[in-house]
């Protein structure tokens, strides 16, 4: 790991997990905020284009479920990853729940930004 990333280890299941990638600050995480994107193949494999276009929520969510899948260090997250869209975003995420649960230890603001707003 480098000093912007930590690996959470979580309980172990039955099968082996690799570590959680957790960036140290939401601010190191300065990837594209709009346009479009090409994830390489090492981040993005299983489908038959790797463009995404981040002004699009529904692809800008799905690009980053799969570079928080396959994200290897904190590098691969601070090039595809910003830290604000990922704020906006964070609540819509289809994240493994392991996953989910470092980030927000990490970052509570994460979580915060995941409750929904009452109305008065």
């Amino acid at each position: 790991m480098t000093d912007t990333a930590t690996a959470i280890r979580q309980p172990r299941a039955r099968c082996a997990l690799r570590p959680v990638v957790v960036t140290e600050s939401l601010a190191d995480l300065r990837g594209p905020v709009g346009g479009l994107v090409e994830l390489p193949q090492r981040l993005f494999w299983s489908g038959p284009g790797r463009v995404f276009d981040l002004d699009d929520t529904d692809q800008a969510l799905e690009m980053y479920e799969a570079v928080f899948d396959a994200a290897r260090g904190a590098a691969d997250l601070a090039e595809y990853v910003n830290g604000e869209l990922l704020a906006r975003l964070w609540s819509d995420l289809a994240l493994a729940p392991r996953v989910r649960r470092a980030w927000e230890s990490a970052h509570p603001l994460l979580a915060l930004a995941a409750v929904p707003a009452t109305v008065a």
